[in-house]
C-alpha cells in the first residue's frame, strides 16, 4: 500500500510518499485560540480570497440551441433563482472556513456533505476509520468516529435519508453504519475475500447497494439481509474503482482500471443487472471518478457525466440514449495521471445561466470549470492543500464546499457573501 499514490496503487514505487506526510502550513491564517492543541478541530479564517480576479468578468451568454447543458440567456426564471449573479460571482470563494485533521497521517480518498443538508459532512480516510463531522452549531467538530475495518477504507456512501452509511475497505467488507450513534449494524464479507474499492446506494431503492471489487466484479447486494441478490452481478476488464447512477436508478455506469466505461441497466423490480455498452476512454488509464447528472430544468435538458481518468484532462461526457452510450462533449485539462482524483456537478446548476464542475488535482488546487466557456473555462480555483486532491463535495446550498487530500487534511471553503 503506498500512501501516496492511492489506495489503489500497484506500482512498487512508493517514493514520493513522505512527501505527503507534510502537515499544511497555515501561517497565513488567523487560528481560533480554543483550537490551539486540539486535533482534528482548527478554525481557520482566510486574509484573502483565492479567487482568480481575471475571470471575474461578467460573461455573455449566446442563444444556446437545443440539448444545450445550461439554460438560454433569456431563461427569466431560471436566472431569478440564481440571483441574476455571474458564475465567477456564485463560486467566488472567501477562503477556509474550517480545517479538519484528525487523518493526517493518511490519505482521505473520499468525502461527502449529507443529503439536502447544509452542515453535515463525512470522510472515509486509509487509516481505517470514518469521521462524520458537524459544521453547526460553531465550532464545527468531529461527531462520530466509524471504527471497525481492519484496512484502509476505500469508499463510502450516504442513504437518502442519512441515517445510514455503507462502507467498503481494503479489508474485504461492506459495513453498514448507524449515522446517529457510530454503531455497526452489519459487516458484509466480500464472498470472494477481495478487496472491495467502490460502492454506491440504488437512488430509488436504498435497501439495495451496489459494491465494486479489485477481481473485477459488480455485485449488487441486499444491505437488509446481508447477501448478494440474484442476477445482480457482473464482470468488468479491470480492478471496478468507480460507480454512479443515473438520477431515476436505472442505468449504472462503472469505471475500472483498464481505462473502460461500462453501462448497465438496472431492473427496478429485481435489481438484475444487464451489460449494456463499453467506451474504452483510454487503454491502462484508471477510470478513478464518475458523476451522472440529468438537468432537468425550466430550458434545457441534457443528461451528462463527468469523467476523472489518469489522461490530464478532465472529461464531460453526453448520454446519448437510454442504454447509458457516451458521446465526449468537452474535455479540461487538469494534472491527473496516477492518483485517484474525483470531481463533482455543482448541485444548483439547473437554475444558473452556466454550468459548473469542479474537480480536485495533483498539483493541490481544486479547479472550477464553467463546461459551457469554449476559452478561459476556470472560474475559480483554491490553493490551500499540501498534497494532491483527492475529492471535492459541496453541501446542498453551495454555500460551503469540502476538500480532501493525500495527507489527511480536510479543508471546508465557505462561499463569499455578497
Amino acid at each position: 500500500l503506498c500512501p501516496g499514490s492511492g489506495f489503489l496503487s500497484t506500482q512498487s514505487d512508493c517514493g514520493m510518499a513522505a512527501v505527503w506526510q507534510q502537515v499544511l502550513a497555515v501561517d497565513d491564517f488567523e487560528e481560533d485560540p480554543r483550537a490551539q492543541g486540539a486535533r482534528g478541530h482548527r478554525r481557520s479564517v482566510s486574509r484573502g480570497s483565492y479567487q482568480l480576479q481575471a475571470q471575474m468578468n461578467r460573461a455573455v451568454y449566446d442563444e444556446r440551441p437545443p440539448g444545450s447543458l445550461v439554460p438560454t440567456s433569456v431563461a427569466e426564471a431560471s436566472r431569478a433563482m440564481a440571483g441574476d449573479t455571474t458564475l465567477s460571482e456564485n463560486y467566488a470563494f472567501a477562503g477556509m472556513h474550517h480545517i479538519f485533521d484528525q487523518h493526517v497521517d493518511s490519505a482521505v480518498p473520499r468525502l461527502q456533505f449529507a443529503n439536502d443538508d447544509k452542515h453535515l459532512l463525512a470522510c472515509c480516510s486509509l487509516d481505517g476509520t470514518l469521521s462524520v463531522m458537524a459544521l453547526s452549531p460553531p465550532p464545527p467538530s468531529v461527531r462520530l468516529t466509524l471504527k471497525g475495518h481492519g484496512g484502509p477504507v476505500t469508499d463510502f456512501a450516504w442513504s437518502l435519508s442519512n441515517d445510514i452509511i455503507v462502507s467498503t475497505s481494503l479489508d474485504g467488507t461492506l459495513r453498514i453504519w448507524n449515522t446517529e450513534d457510530g454503531r455497526c449494524i452489519r459487516e458484509v464479507r466480500d464472498p470472494e475475500s477481495s478487496e472491495l474499492l467502490c460502492c454506491t446506494f440504488q437512488p430509488m431503492n436504498n435497501n439495495l447497494t451496489v459494491v465494486g471489487n479489485s477481481k473485477h466484479h459488480l455485485q449488487v447486494v441486499n444491505i437488509s439481509t446481508g447477501k448478494k441478490v440474484k442476477g445482480g452481478s457482473s464482470k468488468l476488464t479491470g480492478r471496478v474503482l468507480s460507480l454512479s447512477f443515473d438520477a431515476p436508478g436505472r442505468i449504472l455506469w462503472a469505471g475500472d482500471d483498464r481505462g473502460s466505461i461500462f453501462s448497465f441497466l438496472f431492473d427496478m423490480a429485481t435489481g438484475k443487472l444487464t451489460k449494456a455498452k463499453r467506451l474504452v476512454v483510454s487503454e491502462g488509464s484508471s477510470i478513478c471518478s464518475i458523476s451522472a447528472r440529468s438537468w432537468i430544468s425550466r430550458e434545457a435538458r441534457d443528461p451528462s457525466l463527468l469523467v476523472n481518468a489518469c489522461v490530464n484532462k478532465l472529461l464531460l461526457y453526453r448520454v446519448v440514449d437510454n442504454e447509458g452510450t457516451l458521446q465526449l462533449k468537452r474535455s479540461f485539462p487538469i494534472q491527473h495521471g496516477s492518483q485517484h482524483v474525483h470531481s463533482i456537478f455543482c448541485p444548483l446548476m439547473s437554475f444558473r445561466q452556466g454550468a459548473c464542475v469542479v474537480t480536485g488535482s495533483e498539483d493541490g488546487c481544486v479547479y472550477f470549470f464553467d463546461v459551457e466557456r469554449n476559452t478561459k473555462a476556470i472560474v475559480n480555483k483554491l490553493q490551500g492543500h499540501g498534497g494532491p486532491v483527492l475529492d471535492v463535495s459541496f453541501n446542498c446550498d453551495e454555500s460551503l464546499l469540502a476538500s480532501a487530500d493525500s495527507t489527511g487534511m480536510v479543508i471546508v471553503w465557505r462561499r463569499e457573501q455578497k
